[in-house]
């Protein structure tokens, strides 16, 4: 069965192009992963925050340059400095969920993405960043999300939203070394 996304890009690895007015570009690299069903499930995620929280998209397409779909070590990560949030190629392809979780993903990197936005307007980027404060500011627009799905698409949500609102701030914004968690996933796409 051919989507109108496939018609649309044709068999592109590497597309760039736009989604419901957001710029997204792809980076595909893993053979056993199909751009178009990728493709395929970010729209149907931004359908659903605009469809269930139309002022939320409203924000992500005003506060956000564009989205990347690339392997990355974790689902989803906003990076100020571009202006672009980073949705992980592999969750966006998996099928034992629902495109919810997804939606719940961006929408969670579009906070962040508003936050940022705000400092840089209103505060001129001074501002220090209580990333657990933040954090849970991106897990409350989640639960809200989640409420405002029908109740099979929101439980999923809900209940990872809401569990990380229960951790400590640690447990809620933990420490991270991007650079060795990139490397694991490096090293497990290539098999080592």
């Amino acid at each position: 069965m051919t989507s109108w996304l496939s018609r649309l890009l044709g068999s592109a690895q590497s597309p760039s192009l736009q989604l419901f007015g957001i710029h997204v570009d792809v980076q595909n690299t893993r053979r056993d992963i199909d751009t178009d069903s990728v493709l395929e499930r970010l729209g149907e995620s931004l359908a659903m925050i605009a469809h269930y929280q139309p002022i939320r998209f409203a924000h992500l397409q005003r506060d956000v340059r564009a989205i990347r779909v690339e392997r990355y070590a974790c689902r989803g990560a906003f990076m100020p400095s571009e202006g672009v949030i980073i949705t992980e190629l592999t969750f966006l392809a998996r099928r034992d969920i629902s495109a919810a979780p997804v939606a719940s993903s961006i929408l969670h990197e579009g906070v962040h993405a508003r936050v940022h936005a705000f400092t840089e307007r209103v505060l001129g980027g001074r501002m220090d960043r209580d990333m657990a404060h933040e954090e849970r500011l991106c897990r409350r627009a989640e639960v809200t999300f989640g409420l405002s799905l029908p109740r099979e698409l929101g439980a999923p949500v809900l209940a990872r939203a809401q569990a990380s609102l229960e951790l400590d701030d640690q447990g809620v914004a933990p420490s991270v070394d991007w650079n060795l968690a990139q490397q694991r996933i490096w090293q497990i796409d290539n098999g080592a």
